[in-house]
């Protein structure tokens, strides 16, 4: 499958191949949200990945979702950040860093009492939280006043710059999936009137302003963005996904950014509908797909022109070595997902590698 490893320049960033590694919350961050030795040696079994996209990171305390997700405002943070960006370059890696705000999926179990935040007092429902005392109904959060959002904006800056100093080579704003800024995007979640609801374009602020902060910091084109303008997650949904995804495509042209990075369903099949087709119509830059791509469908996708990379999650999940498996048409691990938010090695460094892989 040529079309998978010929390299790829994504803005400032050069890939060697165009099979990237997803984001995967996998919750082996240590106290206080720190990146320990466990995280640094998954990720460096991983570096033959065109680009690593590391997990959804929190850029601002006090709004963990995952209870042991990893940070990025904190020095001993960026501390053991470093040792993860080190051991991924020295296998001759790329990664970049997630950074992320939970919005209405932090629970106050997670935060020390703190009632979450979100564009409007919607509750997530249908779905329970992990937390200290066990699984646990989502919380309806508080309304965040518009006075409040400069803080939020200046947060993801901090985040961009903690991460740089980290030694990732980008980072990726994450706008999907049902946290705080998928929630004003989509219209499900954002019923607020004002500067930030109502129309696309005011939904879109202050998506658009954390990315203007981001790049301030890194530069465009270290900068990617993910939106899942499908995805029913986290009581996701918007009255026209489809519209929406083709005017923030137009709108992202502006930026010249690395990357975007489009989930292209829904991973309860609540919303159906062809995103790709309008994003690809409409976006110039490097656009990477996500969900459900075989090695095949992959390949088939980039050499159409439909794409320029695919994020691969599970496997890369179970297969450290995946791009080599890939070409040698070698069978993969399949992933275990009793031990997806375990802690401990146990279904996170102990995927073999495939024999006949250089790693071995």
């Amino acid at each position: 499958m040529p079309n998978l490893f010929t390299p790829l320049q994504a803005g400032a960033l050069t890939l060697a191949n165009r099979i990237l590694m997803a984001p995967l919350t996998r919750c082996r961050a240590e106290e206080g949200h720190v990146p320990g030795a466990l995280m640094a040696e998954y990720y460096a079994q991983r570096a033959s990945a065109g680009l690593i996209i590391a997990e959804a990171t929190m850029a601002m305390e006090g709004h963990s979702a995952f209870w042991k997700e990893p940070g990025i405002y904190s020095d001993a943070q960026v501390a053991g950040w470093k040792k993860v960006t080190d051991g991924v370059h020295a296998a001759g890696g790329r990664i970049a860093l997630q950074i992320w705000h939970g919005g209405r999926a932090c629970h106050p179990l997670l935060n020390g009492g703190r009632q979450p935040v979100a564009p409007s007092a919607i509750a997530i429902s249908n779905d329970e939280v992990h937390t200290p005392e066990g699984k646990q109904p989502y919380t309806v959060p508080r309304e965040l006043r518009d006075d409040e959002l400069p803080g939020i904006v200046a947060g993801f800056a901090h985040a961009a710059a903690q991460a740089r100093a980290a030694g990732f080579d980008g980072v990726e704003v994450h706008g999907a999936n049902g946290y705080l800024l998928d929630e004003f995007l989509r219209d499900g979640a954002n019923r607020r009137s004002g500067p930030y609801g109502g129309p696309v374009e005011n939904r879109a602020r202050l998506l658009l302003e954390v990315l203007d902060a981001v790049c301030e910091v890194w530069g465009s084109e270290r900068v990617g963005l993910r939106i899942s303008p499908l995805n029913s997650f986290n009581s996701m949904i918007d009255s026209d996904p489809v519209g929406l995804a083709s005017w923030l495509a137009r709108r992202l042209n502006e930026y010249r950014l690395a990357y975007l990075h489009l989930m292209r369903g829904d991973f309860f099949s609540q919303q159906q509908g062809d995103v790709l087709t309008p994003v690809r119509e409409q976006y110039t830059g490097v656009l990477i797909g996500n969900m459900g791509y075989s090695a095949d469908e992959a390949s088939a996708a980039i050499a159409a022109g439909q794409l320029d990379a695919v994020a691969f999650g599970t496997a890369f999940l179970a297969n450290p070595d995946l791009p080599e498996r890939i070409r040698a048409q070698a069978p993969l691990n399949a992933p275990d997902p009793a031990t997806f938010y375990s802690p401990g090695p146990a279904g996170y460094t102990d995927y073999p590698f495939w024999s006949g892989s250089a790693s071995t």
